[in-house]
């Protein structure tokens, strides 16, 4: 199958495609390429992947590789690479295996020995963050949090620590409640980045104090519309405490009441004994 000039292996490989997450125009040469050379693409939703197909003018055959038939899927996908077939792997938008089905296959293909052969391109959270003017290193993406309020908030407050970005994804129906728990449990002084509907008509990115960001959406029932990526910056800096007192602070509060631990503390290091205080109550708490 691999010629001088293929985009293909010379071996059967699995080929993880990012496509565009809107705009046409970011697919690239060579993914266009090895969409059109593969045997067989598996696509999260064969109908939605077709009109992409159509619209690049590509024929390759379909098969369904989603979350609810991925281990069967999977299966094929070996069973057509062992038979010297090579296959894409596709989402419905962006770069397969990142927050939606895909990774298990992935990791199938690869403990059947198989290389898997990334392809890239487009990524909703990359592009955010690409357009978001965090200057922190790093960020920490989360994805999808939970649909339910109880747990979605429960899995904030175990991120409020982090000191980087944090970088989310959320559907249209769900945006108002996510970010109202977010504000619930984060500090209002953070900021959020709004993304939504990325390299696409209506595409709108904006940058608010979160605590404003409840607000924001509900002025107009247009900012509600479409896939969002959310990034809210890191947890704020703490006022004061240097390493040196954090540090004893924490091997004191390991033996003694909170109060003794902040006197002791403060005499130790000459930190403010009521910083001192606040920190070790967060410590117990925590």
């Amino acid at each position: 199958m691999a010629h001088g000039s293929s985009p293909l292996s010379s071996t059967p490989s699995l080929y993880v495609v990012a496509t565009p997450l809107g705009n046409l125009q970011d697919i690239s040469a060579r993914a266009q390429a090895v969409l059109a050379g593969v045997d067989v693409i598996a696509a999260e939703d064969t109908r939605h992947s077709q009109r992409l197909l159509d619209a690049l003018g590509i024929a390759t055959r379909l098969v369904a590789l989603h979350e609810h038939n991925e281990q069967a899927a999977a299966g094929q996908v070996i069973r057509m690479l062992q038979a010297g077939q090579h296959v894409a792997l596709i989402s419905d938008a962006g770069t397969p295996a990142i927050s939606d089905p895909g990774a298990r296959a992935v990791a199938r293909v690869r403990e059947a020995g198989f290389p898997v052969v990334p392809v890239p391109g487009p990524c909703a959270a990359i592009a955010a963050l690409s357009a978001a003017g965090f200057v922190d290193n790093g960020f920490h993406f989360v994805g999808f949090l939970p649909p339910k309020s109880a747990a979605r908030r429960a899995d904030i407050e175990a991120l409020r620590a982090l000191a980087v970005p944090l970088v989310f994804y959320e559907s249209p129906h769900r945006i108002v409640e996510c970010v109202a728990d977010l504000a619930a449990v984060l500090e209002a002084e953070r900021e959020i980045v709004i993304a939504r509907e990325l390299t696409k008509l209506f595409e709108q990115i904006v940058r608010v104090p979160l605590g404003e960001a409840t607000a924001w959406l509900a002025e107009d029932p247009n900012r509600v519309r479409g896939e969002f990526v959310l990034v809210v910056s890191g947890a704020p800096a703490r006022e004061g405490l240097d390493p040196q007192a954090e540090r004893v602070l924490a091997l004191l509060i390991a033996e003694l009441p909170v109060k003794t631990a902040a006197r002791l503390a403060a005499d130790i290091t000459g930190a403010a004994k009521n910083a001192l205080y606040a920190r070790a109550l967060e410590l117990r708490g925590d």
